[in-house]
């Protein structure tokens, strides 16, 4: 199976991801290190090559897309904001190792988050929840701030 394909509808991939994510403290530590992560993975591969990113960007947006067309408008526009940082980081002289480092310290958080809640991460019984992971952020902070993701 390529890592961009999905049967399962979202609801079904969200709900199986959050039975490895019930702790409060490791729900909060997942807030903040899979957007972190997810950034990390963009300017990376963008800074490799613009191109390699652009084909890697049509693949995950693929997926998301496949998966509800609300989802791969929030992860675009998320994508896009992960561009213009490491753009703006770049101008900074932050470059490929800052990026390096910043991604092994936030794998360390996400680590520490499945020991205290006491479950192996989602990725290890499929890959695809490595896409899962910004989706279950996006869709909770969709849910939390709008309207009409509560209906």
């Amino acid at each position: 199976m390529s890592l961009f394909s999905s049967q399962k509808p979202l609801n079904v991939w969200l709900d199986e991801y959050a039975i490895s994510h019930q702790n409060p403290t490791n729900k909060r530590i997942h807030w903040l290190c899979v957007p972190i992560i997810f950034l990390c993975i963009v300017a990376l591969i963008f800074l490799i090559h613009p191109y390699l990113f652009a084909l890697v960007a049509l693949g995950v947006l693929w997926f998301y897309w496949r998966l509800s067309a609300g989802l791969f408008i929030l992860m675009a526009g998320f994508m896009a904001i992960c561009v213009g940082v490491t753009m703006a980081l770049l101008g900074l002289g932050l470059g490929f190792w800052f990026w390096v480092g910043v991604f092994v310290v936030a794998w360390i958080g996400q680590f520490i988050g499945h020991k205290i809640e006491g479950a192996k991460p989602s990725f290890f019984e499929d890959l695809q929840f490595l896409l899962i992971g910004p989706a279950w952020v996006m869709h909770d902070l969709w849910r939390r701030t709008s309207t009409l993701g509560r209906s």
